[in-house]
């Protein structure tokens, strides 16, 4: 194969947009560095952030439009183009529908999983998100071994949606916590017992994702990086990549799409664009996204956009290299993050995103908390689960006290002592105030609807607050991981790739981490960044197809 209508570079949320283009009749052909396809949406949750689709309309979850748009207009602050983020508003529904029709996935609604800042004006406190069912992999057959691995799995098959995962980490204070833990189990083991394979979140929809690409017939060469792209009078018209052993020309009648992700792992681009604090070690995303792609782009005249920016996602740095996620975590009763100095800094419980923006010091003039400290007690410890899998009452590995990322103390002052904190004490003592009187004057932890959507509802009257007084008490550390960059090629509406003066590289697109946020340093609400790779890999094809901007 040396020509075809349109080369899709990465196979993760870019398989959409090949899913698409096939369906308009082009051909396609889809590469992928890595030995697997599904990048870091297959490591993601798998939810979806895209307003007005189908999905929510028939759980009877009305949109206004005119809402998102007042929403995006505040929480983006200028720092975008409104026809960028409204390509997203007007073409995600259709981008869903393409994913109902094309791939055998089933969807739910994340009901009540707030948007991030659902105060703002046209913000909502029920949701906007969607996500997959949980879907048997060995429904792909020989494929099955395609789809990558996530980094970390429970010890037993467990298929855990967004939507459950707020319950079963209730499982030790709700009957519903239990109910939903137990039939994540039960789905899990019992599915193995009968020979299938459920999956949930992201392994989900990547796996549904390559289904439509099979279904459709559409070609996937796994272990092909990009090596260059062919411009001919300005314009893309093919790439050249490394297969087989030997560097191969493909052309591409229609266009490139460029969808490889971000440069996660690329410690000397997070150094020059971000910070020397950062280095990708911290990172949730694929080994494979080092940002090649984004150079290559570059080098032919594409402009960059946001490259300081990141999915931030405050974590643990566990001993062995993977990386424990902070989630509900920072929203229950019973903890505070504090700084090096023993105080607090942030309304704990905010979305990942800005809570990593505070923690790196992106969010504010303060000199970066890294690393910080999640500060406990042994009544939190046992309500809880925690970081990396730990359920309540389930002690902290030895190996944390060994790697120095955990502290213990009989009170509070001797775990002070431990983090040479002198502060510490009163920074308790104070947050425990405030807990009692349900109210954190300080930073309003609980005030936002997605603060509560975390805490415990069997907690009044806030939710998220609750005092830190049972020994022994527990210090881990806080670092700012990430769910990838989302700074890169600088792109339309239309997901075409521009130079620094505005114009089109034309046949060029970037999607995804690949091309600049479209929602600037902003996360809008869960699934923001797997919604905003569907909506424009749909643009982007339907672009290529003709059946989108000027003259279509």
């Amino acid at each position: 194969m040396d020509e075809v209508d349109v080369v899709v570079v990465g196979a993760g949320t870019g398989m959409l947009a090949a899913i698409t283009a096939a369906e308009e009749g082009l051909t396609v052909l889809v590469v992928e560095k890595s030995e697997h396809v599904g990048g870091s949406t297959a490591l993601s949750g798998g939810g979806f952030w895209i307003p007005g689709n189908s999905i929510l309309a028939e759980d009877g979850r009305r949109e206004d439009p005119e809402r998102v748009r007042t929403y995006l207009r505040a929480a983006t602050k200028g720092e975008v183009t409104d026809e960028r983020w409204q390509a997203h508003v007007d073409h995600g529904p259709a981008a869903v529908e393409v994913l109902r029709r094309r791939t055998p996935l089933a969807f739910q609604v994340m009901a009540e999983y707030a948007d991030y800042f659902p105060e703002l004006p046209g913000g909502s406190a029920t949701g906007r998100a969607c996500e997959p069912k949980p879907f048997d992999l060995k429904r792909l057959g020989t494929d099955r071994s395609m789809i990558l691995p996530p980094t970390m799995s429970a010890p037993f098959p467990m298929p855990i949606t967004g939507k459950g995962y707020k319950w079963t980490n209730l499982v030790a204070r709700t009957p519903k916590g239990l109910v939903s833990t137990m039939l994540a189990v039960g789905q899990g083991v019992g599915g193995a017992a009968i020979g299938r394979e459920y999956a949930a979140g992201g392994q989900a929809l990547a796996a549904g994702l390559l289904a439509g690409l099979r279904s459709l017939g559409v070609p996937v060469w796994t272990s092909s990086p990009l090596k260059d792209l062919v411009v001919e009078d300005g314009r893309v018209v093919g790439v050249v990549v490394a297969t087989g052993g030997k560097d191969l020309t493909v052309r591409a009648r229609k266009g490139v799409v460029l969808a490889s992700g971000g440069f996660d792992r690329n410690a000397e681009m997070r150094h020059t664009y971000q910070s020397e604090a950062v280095d990708g070690s911290w990172s949730l995303g694929t080994t494979a996204d080092t940002g090649e792609v984004i150079r290559i782009a570059e080098s032919h005249g594409a402009d960059l956009a946001f490259m300081d920016a990141a999915w931030w996602f405050p974590s643990i740095p566990l001993p062995d290299g993977q990386m424990g996620v902070m989630l509900a975590e920072r929203s229950l009763p019973g903890q505070i993050i504090v700084n090096g100095h023993g105080r607090r800094f942030m309304d704990e419980a905010v979305n990942y995103m800005t809570a990593g923006q505070i923690i790196t010091g992106k969010h504010t003039a303060e000199d970066p908390h890294i690393p910080a400290w999640i500060v406990f007690d042994q009544r939190y410890r046992n309500r809880y689960l925690f970081g990396a899998g730990l359920f309540p009452r389930q002690p902290l590995p030895q190996a944390w006290y060994d790697a120095g990322i955990a502290k213990k103390g009989d009170t509070v002052e001797d775990l002070a002592m431990e983090l040479a904190m002198p502060e510490l004490p009163a920074t308790v003592d104070r947050f425990n105030l405030l807990a009692a009187a349900g109210r954190d004057d300080d930073f309003g932890r609980g005030d936002s609807a997605y603060d509560r959507y975390y805490g415990d509802p069997t907690v009044s009257p806030n939710p998220c607050l609750g005092p830190i007084d049972k020994g022994p008490f527990y210090a881990v550390q806080v670092v700012p991981g990430d769910l990838g960059t989302c700074g890169g090629v600088r792109a339309d509406r239309y997901a075409r790739a521009l130079r620094a003066d505005g114009s089109v590289i034309e046949g060029l697109y970037a999607i995804g981490n690949a091309a600049g946020n479209a929602f600037g340093r902003v996360y809008p609400g869960p699934g923001a960044t797997v919604g905003q790779g569907l909506s424009f890999g749909y643009v982007a094809a339907q672009h290529a197809a003709g059946k989108l901007g000027p003259g279509a």
